[in-house]
């Protein structure tokens, strides 16, 4: 692919500000713009007992950016209660006294933008906004509504949706790419992240950022935004991965992906996707401008019916955690790179821990890996305890499973030719000792880091190695007591990173700089 850097983006970057005091707006400005935001907008209506005359002075006066001037009313989704006259009156002033842009609701915008035009002979950009709280319009309603907003005499619209699915923001994205002029529009909550995320692509006039301290659910922080996807880097050009899941935001791939994919001059982006509906998505999603998806919980087992061809592996193990679509034909093609990545952390971990048995086991090579023969005790049957579980079966292991969903565990125990037992069991189990013990369920992950998968911490010392394939946090509370039990370690940073290399290598068709990811995933986990 040709470099990132090539063909930069006009779309800028705002960071809505809604301090309670003329104080505290000013400080978050200047905060602002230390964290990279281009303009800034700011919300009168949250600042307490607001008087036009005494305070917008104050907050041009300090201004060290461009400003977006609001008053949002409560009927618009704002703070504003007070009579409908005296908020205009303070948005009338705001561009009296030149403020760089004042956004008006449609429901007031027609004439009043065009008195503003005329009596005021200033350098004020109008924006037109519209909040829709019902269902997503239609592509053809939404171009509708923007030749209503442009009517107005508007310089640049504002669309504003909730939706339920992130198919939706596709209208989203073709209303920026096709409208023929400058135009804000994304969606809120988390389903709506990509609409700020891929905004320069689909040259957008602006996306928004929250500063430091103040997040906005689905909204990126201004760091995101700068340094994790570099909104100035893309482009129309560039191509979209993703991580397909729900929930989303524990991911870390776009902290590892991102960096890889610039420093090997590749013009991509890997981005969080809130998926609900898979046949939806893939169907909404379709194009050469999205070749490839990771794929989370909990649909590494269902994406499989989605996928045109599956590989070997993948079809062997009925779990896909990484599709490509194949550029000759547009096909998905499902691949598996959590096995490999889980089962060689553990390998690679007994390697460097018992170095006299690896040599021992090298020299007397029929009995296969340090794996061969030991009780491997699975928790979780869904798609990356298949991973593992055939994993661990490739490796010659005598495999028992646990999962909450008994009839799944004894699916994938007739799979692999191992056992099963019921989740119950887990508590009262008592493996023999050198049992390799591993996690494949979200218990532990973060913001719920305090659970722990049922096991008898008095156990925990009789397994040789304990794994976990949560890897947010690092080093999970099964980690800990296992640790302190005695037992060797594995975190799924070590599976995250292995798997991520291998999807780096199918997303791009190029080899991975491994060192790189390993370095990035030291630095930032």
């Amino acid at each position: 692919m040709g470099s990132t850097g090539i063909l930069k983006n006009s779309t800028m970057i705002c960071a809505p500000l809604m301090g309670e005091t003329v104080e505290q707006m000013v400080k978050e400005m200047k905060q602002a713009k230390a964290e990279g935001s281009h303009l800034l907008e700011i919300r009168l209506d949250h600042i307490t007992n607001f008087h036009p005359h005494h305070h917008l002075p104050a907050i041009l006066d300090n201004k060290p950016l461009p400003l977006i001037i609001l008053y949002r009313p409560k009927w618009d989704g704002g703070l504003y209660e007070g009579d409908e006259h005296s908020r205009l009156q303070a948005l009338l002033l705001a561009a009296e006294l030149g403020a760089d842009y004042i956004d008006f609701e449609l429901k007031v915008a027609s004439h009043l933008i065009r008195e503003l035009k005329i009596n005021y002979q200033s350098a004020t950009k109008y924006i037109v906004s519209c909040h829709i709280t019902s269902t997503t319009p239609s592509d053809e309603e939404l171009a509708n509504l923007a030749a209503t907003m442009r009517a107005t005499g508007a310089d640049i619209l504002k669309v504003v949706v909730n939706v339920t699915d992130i198919t939706e923001i596709a209208r989203i994205f073709h209303l920026l790419s096709h409208c023929q002029m400058p135009v804000i529009a994304y969606s809120v909550g988390e389903r709506g992240l990509i609409s700020q995320l891929l905004c320069p692509k689909f040259r957008g006039f602006l996306a928004y950022g929250s500063i430091e301290g103040y997040s906005i659910p689905g909204m990126p922080s201004l760091y995101s935004l700068k340094h994790t996807y570099k909104h100035d880097l893309m482009n129309s050009e560039t191509k979209v991965f993703g991580l397909v899941s729900k929930p989303v935001s524990h991911s870390k791939g776009p902290i590892l992906h991102n960096p890889t994919l610039r420093h090997e001059n590749f013009n991509g982006v890997y981005v969080p996707l809130f998926v609900d509906n898979l046949k939806e998505f893939f169907s909404t999603y379709s194009g050469s401008d999205f070749p490839g998806f990771s794929v989370g919980i909990p649909y590494k087992e269902a994406v499989v019916e989605f996928c045109d061809e599956v590989h070997p592996l993948a079809e062997s193990i009925g779990a896909v955690n990484t599709i490509i679509r194949r550029p000759c034909d547009g096909k998905l093609i499902g691949y598996n790179t959590d096995c490999e990545a889980a089962i060689t952390s553990i390998e690679d971990a007994l390697k460097v821990t018992c170095p006299f048995r690896h040599f021992f086991t090298c020299k007397l090579s029929s009995l296969g890996t340090l794996i061969s023969g030991k009780l491997f005790v699975l928790v979780g049957a869904g798609g990356a305890g298949r991973a593992l579980a055939f994993g661990a079966k490739s490796r010659g292991a005598r495999i028992l499973i646990f999962d909450i969903d008994f009839e799944r565990a004894k699916s994938l125990a007739s799979a692999v030719l191992g056992e099963a037992q019921t989740f119950e069991q887990v508590i009262n189990f008592r493996p023999e000792k050198g049992a390799i013990l591993a996690n494949a369920t979200p218990l532990g992950m973060h913001p719920y880091t305090d659970q722990c998968i049922p096991v008898d911490q008095e156990t925990l010392g009789d397994y040789e190695l304990v794994f976990d394939a949560v890897y947010t946090p690092r080093k999970t509370r099964l980690l800990k007591e296992a640790e302190a039990a005695g037992a060797i370690t594995v975190s799924g940073v070590e599976m995250f990173l292995r798997q991520a290399v291998s999807q780096f290598n199918l997303f791009t068709d190029q080899q991975a700089p491994e060192e790189l990811m390993r370095e990035i995933i030291t630095s930032e986990f």
